[in-house]
This record gives structure tokens, sequence and C-alpha cells, in this order.
């Protein structure tokens, strides 16, 4: 008997197959061949991507902070690594 493993697919790759099926350029079953996918698959992956696509436009950008790195903690460390350069010059020369 053989095993089979889920597949596990990217966020990309799920992105460009609900585009294609939001084109309407060809129908579902033929994307579902075309990137061996079954049709209720992609289905699936098209209602969730519509339903969640109104929350691109709900982000506040106006409270100026993102989620990238903590800028505190960067310049404490800039200033740690100044402090330690300026020491090692004096003792250079």
């Amino acid at each position: 008997m053989i095993k089979q493993t889920r597949r596990k697919f990217t966020a990309e790759f799920k992105t460009k197959v609900v585009l294609e099926a939001l084109k309407e350029r060809q129908t579902i079953e033929f994307l579902a061949k075309t990137y061996e996918l079954h049709p209720n698959q992609i289905t699936t992956w098209k209602k969730e991507f519509l339903s969640k696509a109104s929350g691109v436009f709900d982000m506040k950008e106006s409270d100026g902070k993102s989620d990238g790195p903590d800028t505190e903690k960067l310049y404490a460390q800039i200033g740690q690594l100044k402090v330690e350069n300026d020491f090692l010059k004096k003792k250079l020369f």
C-alpha cells in the first residue's frame, strides 16, 4: 500500500493560481489540469482570497509603526558600536 503525503503549496503559487482563476481566461477545469490540482481546491483558494482581500485596505498606515525591526534597539546598538569604534581608534593612535 502506497502512503501518499499531502502536498504543501507556497503562498506565491496559490496567489498565481487564484489570479489566473480570477482573470477567467481559462476554465477552472483547465487550470486544475495545468497546475495538477483538483478544481475544488482552486475554488476554495479563490473564496479565501476574496474574503481576505478587503483586509489589505483596512490596515492603518497613519500610525507610523511597522512590523519591522525595533528602531530603538538598533539605535542603541549603533551607539554602542560607535563608542567601541572611537575607543579602538584612540588606542591605535
